[in-house]
C-alpha cells in the first residue's frame, strides 16, 4: 500500500444533517468544513480556543455600519458584559449610532432598493436597508451638544476619556428610559473598557464637537495620547508575560491603529517586542488591491504587526461582518470559559508610565551607545 501523504491528515468531510434543534456552535463546528465557512470556523476555534484564554488582552476594532444594524446591542454589548473584549479602537461613526439605541431613537429594518430622493423629501435617511427619521440625527446631534457643554469636557484629552465620560451620561439616558443594556458606550464606561476613535473630526461626533470649538466651547483631543496610550496597553500586556489578540471587524483606519501599536513599539519607541500573538479579521477586502483593509496577516508579519512565531494563529474570514460576528459570539459563549474583566480604562495612567518609563531608558541607552562609537572614531 503507497504511503498515505500527510496532507490528507485533516477530518474526514462527512458532515451530518442539518436538523431542527442544532445550535449555532454545533452548526459551526460539524457542517462548517470549507471556504469561507471553514475559515470561520477555524476563527470561531482561534476566538474560543486561544484569544479568549485569561493571559490574552484582547482589542477589538470595528468599521462599516455595525450598530445601526443592531450588532452593538446584540453582540458588542455582551462581549464587553463578559469580558471578552478588554479594549476597542472604532469609527467615530459606530459611536454615533450606537448613541440612537441608547437615547431611545428607533432605526427600522428596510429595502436597499428605495427612490432616495422619496426618501429624501419624507425626511427617511438610509444606511442601506436600515432607515431612520431625519429627527434621529438632530436629537442625537442635540445630545452630544449639551453634554460637550458641560464643565467636565472643557479640557483637553484622549478619545478614551471623551469616550467615557460620554459613556456615563449614556448610561444614565439607559436606566432613564428602562430599556436595558444597548449601547456600547455606556457598557463600555460601565466595564471599565477604554474605546479610541483613530480618526474623532470623521464622524458626526466629531463634526459636533467642531461646530461647538467654533463657539470656543467643548473638548479639544490630544490623538498623541492615543496613539501611546494604545501602545501602553499592548506593551503591559506583553511584559506581564501574557499575549496580545487583535479581533479585527472590516478594516480602514481602526484596523490599521490597533496594528501600528506594535511598530510604535518596537520601530519608533526602540523596545524590544515581536508582534502581536493572535489575528482574527472578518473583512470582504481583497488583498491584491494592495488596500490596508484588506492585507494579510503575513504581510503584517513584515511591518512587526504580527509576530512571526504566532503566524499559525492568524485567521482572515472573508465575509461579511453581520454574518460573522453574531456566529462568532454564540460559538464563544458556547465555548470559552470565564473571563475577568480587566477595566482597563482604569489603568490607563499606570501603563502610560511604565512605557514612558522604558522608552526614556532606551533613548538613553541608544545615546550612550552612539556616543561610544563616536569616541571610539575620534
Amino acid at each position: 500500500m503507497a504511503k498515505r501523504s500527510r496532507y490528507l491528515s485533516g477530518a474526514r468531510i462527512l458532515p451530518p444533517p442539518v436538523g431542527k434543534g442544532m445550535r449555532a456552535s454545533e452548526l459551526i463546528e460539524r457542517t462548517f468544513l470549507a471556504y469561507n465557512a471553514g475559515r470561520l470556523r477555524e476563527g470561531a476555534r482561534l476566538l474560543s480556543e486561544r484569544m479568549l484564554s485569561p493571559d490574552v488582552t484582547v482589542g477589538l476594532s470595528m468599521t462599516g455600519a455595525l450598530t445601526p444594524a443592531g450588532l452593538g446591542v446584540s453582540c458588542i454589548v455582551p462581549l464587553l458584559k463578559a469580558g471578552f473584549v478588554d479594549w476597542i479602537v472604532s469609527t467615530g461613526a459606530n459611536l454615533y449610532h450606537d448613541a440612537h439605541f441608547g437615547l431611545g431613537l428607533p432605526m427600522h429594518a428596510g429595502s436597499p432598493f428605495l427612490d432616495d430622493r422619496v426618501l429624501r423629501d419624507e425626511g427617511v435617511v438610509r444606511i442601506y436597508d436600515v432607515l431612520f427619521d431625519y429627527e434621529v440625527l438632530l436629537d442625537t446631534d442635540a445630545f452630544f451638544r449639551q453634554v460637550l457643554d458641560l464643565p467636565e469636557f472643557q479640557a483637553e484629552m484622549g478619545t478614551a476619556e471623551f469616550h467615557y465620560r460620554l459613556g456615563r451620561y449614556m448610561a444614565e439616558r439607559e436606566a432613564a428610559l428602562g430599556q436595558g443594556e444597548v449601547s456600547v458606550l455606556a457598557a463600555a464606561w460601565r466595564y471599565g473598557v477604554p474605546v479610541y476613535t483613530s480618526s474623532p473630526g470623521d464622524s458626526s461626533i466629531g463634526m459636533n464637537v467642531a461646530a461647538m470649538r467654533l463657539g470656543g466651547r467643548g473638548v479639544t483631543f490630544d490623538v498623541s495620547l492615543d496613539v501611546n496610550e494604545t501602545a501602553a496597553i499592548v506593551y503591559d500586556a506583553k511584559r506581564r508575560g501574557g499575549k496580545s489578540a487583535v479581533w479585527i471587524l472590516g478594516g480602514g483606519s481602526p484596523k490599521n491603529f490597533m496594528l501600528q501599536t506594535e511598530p510604535q513599539i518596537q520601530e519608533v519607541l526602540g523596545l524590544d517586542e515581536k508582534g502581536h500573538d493572535y489575528f482574527l479579521q472578518v473583512t470582504d477586502a481583497r488583498p491584491d488591491t494592495g488596500g490596508l483593509s484588506g492585507a494579510t496577516p503575513s504581510e503584517a508579519v513584515s511591518w512587526g504587526k504580527v509576530d512571526p512565531d504566532r503566524l499559525p494563529d492568524t485567521v482572515v474570514c472573508y465575509l461579511d461582518s453581520t454574518v460573522a460576528l453574531p456566529l462568532l459570539c454564540s460559538f464563544a459563549f458556547d465555548r470559552a470559559g470565564k473571563r475577568v474583566r480587566r477595566r482597563l480604562y482604569d489603568r490607563r495612567a499606570e501603563m502610560l508610565a511604565v512605557l514612558g518609563k522604558e522608552y526614556r531608558k532606551a533613548v538613553n541607552a541608544a545615546g550612550v551607545t552612539k556616543k561610544r562609537k563616536v569616541a571610539r572614531k575620534k
